[in-house]
């Protein structure tokens, strides 16, 4: 039997925003947004990619949102609150049991790469980049995640400020951080944009991410852009679901959402602008994907004038957006025990954490000591997939979607238009028609895109 839950709230709609913002903007943005930008036709791709947002993204985004605040807890305890007073079929249970077993994966890997950004903070203010070249810059790489003992030190770093910040508590600890660190990453992120402007491939730069090649647009761009919307405003994993649960009623859930969209993308694109000039001063490859941020970049670094501190800079700022984000998947876990338990939050994040990081022993494996191993070749699948692929292919292709697709379908079709339209205090405003149109017929229609596209084609 659960202990009886007084719902906790945030002190205030700023410190929601920024514990928000915070949880969307992840190493994703860092690298991502721009190169399938730059790969998918410029400003052509940016328009289907804010267009689909609003209609797939956006829906799905205030729903979350509103269904923690309906239910007042955790994912799951939420949940089960909305089915037994919508007398609902217990499957619909999945959204809060599939939000929290994809937020334990995910922060299990998470770790792993956000110990990668702390030690880049490092290399880059200790001056190892300097001179590096494409060989070498690469070398350092790989001989970093090939190093199990290395890397581990690095996750246990990365999770055990994670825990500190959760540990604290809602207001003492992840509002605290959040009102800190996303300033921060802003200031950072706007002055390193500031000094791409400096560059002499500023022009190059900036015509490789916004330049409009229709051309270049094709059935898979759409799907792309439909994908980078849904997973960039970190639905899905029960992160919303959580801090909405802790949200005053006299705030606006759908401009707070709109807000969130917003800026998530505002920092995608002002990483671009403050990476891409980088690379193209210096003749570097912009398509290199993830490799961008840990061998690329870095050779741009050892290179220009100042490059220890603007390393420096961009690898705080890459560890801030991990962080934030990492704090918004391990919170929902805590809440949820918290919830059911007398134990205080300080253990539970403790325990959940180092869980998280035995859990996160098999992706860090997975680059080195377990490098040859496919656990799913055995299946006849996915037969060159290591643990961590496997794990990023389930969360990213089969948990999210699913449990995208089923929050569209319960606060479309399951609760009722003026259930809805009272918790969002919306009455029969022209945008409420709107958005319950895009979440019962455009939203399922775009999930259900992302995961064809990417599970059975």
């Amino acid at each position: 039997m659960t202990t009886p839950f007084t719902p906790r709230h945030w002190s205030s709609r700023f410190a929601f925003l920024m514990a928000a913002v915070g949880s969307a903007v992840g190493l994703g943005n860092v690298w991502r947004f721009p190169y399938l930008a730059g790969e998918n036709g410029g400003g052509a791709f940016i328009l289907i990619y804010a267009a689909t947002t609003l209609a797939i993204a956006l829906p799905i985004l205030i729903s979350e949102i509103m269904l923690g605040r309906m239910g007042k807890q955790s994912p799951i305890n939420a949940m089960k609150t909305l089915v037994r007073e919508n007398k609902a079929a217990r499957i619909w249970l999945l959204i809060g049991w599939g939000g929290i077993i994809g937020a334990f994966i995910v922060l299990s890997y998470y770790s792993v790469i956000g110990g990668w950004a702390l030690k880049y903070i490092e290399l880059a203010l200790t001056g190892a980049f300097a001179g590096d070249t494409e060989a070498a810059a690469a070398e350092h790489f790989a001989s970093f995640v090939s190093d199990a003992g290395s890397l581990v030190i690095w996750q246990t770093i990365f999770l055990a400020l994670t825990i500190l910040i959760v540990a604290a508590g809602v207001t003492g600890g992840i509002e605290r951080a959040v009102v800190m660190l996303m300033p921060l990453l802003f200031i950072l992120l706007a002055a390193m944009a500031v000094y791409a402007t400096t560059m002499p491939g500023f022009g190059e730069a900036m015509l490789f991410m916004f330049a409009f090649d229709f051309s270049e647009v094709t059935p898979d761009t759409v799907l792309a852009a439909i994908g980078q919307g849904f997973f960039s405003v970190s639905i899905a994993l029960g992160a919303m679901m959580t801090y909405g649960a802790y949200l005053d009623e006299d705030v606006s859930i759908g401009q707070s959402a709109v807000f969130i969209a917003v800026l998530d993308t505002v920092v995608a694109l002002l990483a671009g602008i403050a990476i891409f000039p980088l690379v193209f001063s210096y003749g570097l490859e912009p398509s290199s994907g993830p490799g961008l941020t840990f061998i690329t970049l870095p050779i741009a670094f050892g290179t220009i004038g100042g490059g220890v501190l603007i390393g420096g800079a961009f690898f705080v700022l890459l560890s801030v957006a991990a962080v934030t984000s990492a704090i918004s998947l391990l919170e929902p876990i805590v809440a949820w025990v918290e919830e059911g338990t007398n134990i205080a939050r300080k253990w539970l994040a403790i325990f959940i954490g180092v869980l998280a990081w035995v859990a996160g022993l098999g992706t860090v494996f997975s680059f080195n000591l377990w490098a040859e191993f496919h656990p799913m070749a055995r299946f006849g699948v996915m037969e060159k997939m290591t643990l961590f692929d496997v794990l990023d292919f389930t969360t990213a292709n089969l948990i999210m979607p699913i449990v995208g697709l089923m929050i569209a379908l319960f606060a479309g079709w399951v609760l009722t238009g003026p259930q809805v339209a009272e918790a969002l205090h919306a009455g029969d405003k022209p945008w409420f028609r709107l958005w319950r149109f895009a979440l019962r017929y455009i939203a399922p229609f775009g999930v259900v895109s992302i995961f064809v596209a990417n599970v059975l084609m």
